[in-house]
């Protein structure tokens, strides 16, 4: 197995940020599917099974709070269904989004939307319960529209407000362009590409200075970002839109792993730390 060259480290000041007191962040874990570490990245053992994490984040924040992914839905087995038979992982769906809310106490009214890090049905499942704008960027609004794993997006989407942002900041922490969702550093997306044509890293800031990027699947474990390696040559071709633009952010992800906590979406050990909803079920 041959890592990816290794990326210099993160030597510029880090981007300025003031979130508010009071902002905060959790985990809003709805199940896994299990997976061999050899589908996963380069030089996994077929003998390592893998449960893959189906996480949502909830950033909680004055101006309003905000999902990053959606999770496992209340009809997930219906959207694992969809996917072509040597795609079906055997799967284990707890509490949705909706339900951890509700068990919660959460006031629904607090939540402004969901961004996802991309559209593929293990991130927008859960939109199925949920009754919210979904935010998207252009290039990705056009690849749920139209690309093949796009078919439980549309589906669960149908009847949700879509409301479409622009890159409208500058490059951030090497990443090309940004959108600072609340203007004040601790919401921002920048754009990855690559796995999608529009699939985003969500960076946060909190008012510890704990900072964390939520890369989607730039990589599906943390095994991609400290062993630098990509998915096997089989599933880069099947998964990714661009493997070249994947690896880019492959590598800009791991420059940053001394300076903040990186989350690949699938990996349960990338989320330690990050507190569960108080109050909401399991």
């Amino acid at each position: 197995m041959t890592s990816l060259p290794a990326p210099a480290p993160w030597t510029d000041a880090l981007p300025e940020a003031t979130p508010p007191a009071g902002m905060a962040i959790y985990q809003l874990p709805t199940g896994t599917y299990e997976t061999r570490a050899a589908f996963a990245v380069r030089g996994g053992s077929f003998r390592d099974k893998r449960q893959f994490a189906a996480t949502a984040i909830l950033v909680a924040h004055p101006n309003g709070d905000f999902l990053i992914d959606a999770g496992f839905g209340a009809d997930v087995a219906a959207h694992v269904a969809t996917q072509p038979r040597f795609a079906r992982a055997p799967f284990q769906a707890t509490r949705t989004v909706s339900q951890q809310l509700d068990d919660s106490g959460y006031e629904r009214t607090r939540l402004s939307g969901v961004f996802l890090t991309h559209s593929h049905w293990d991130h927008a499942s859960g939109l199925d319960s949920l009754d919210l704008p979904v935010w998207m960027n252009r290039g990705e609004r056009e690849y749920a529209g139209s690309d093949r794993d796009g078919k439980v997006f549309r589906a669960v989407s149908r009847d949700h407000e879509i409301h479409e942002y622009a890159f409208s900041g500058p490059a951030y922490l090497g990443f090309s362009a940004s959108f600072d969702v609340h203007g004040d550093g601790s919401l921002v997306l920048a754009l990855a590409g690559g796995h999608t044509t529009g699939s985003v890293v969500a960076f946060v800031t909190l008012p510890s200075g704990q900072r964390y990027a939520f890369i989607g699947d730039l990589t599906w474990q943390l095994d991609g970002i400290h062993r630098r390696v990509e998915r096997p040559w089989l599933l880069r071709t099947l998964a990714d839109s661009d493997p070249a633009q994947v690896r880019q952010g492959i590598l800009r992800s791991a420059a940053l792993t001394e300076l903040m906590q990186v989350v690949p979406a699938h990996d349960r050990r990338a989320y330690e730390g990050i507190p569960l909803l108080p109050g909401a079920a399991r």
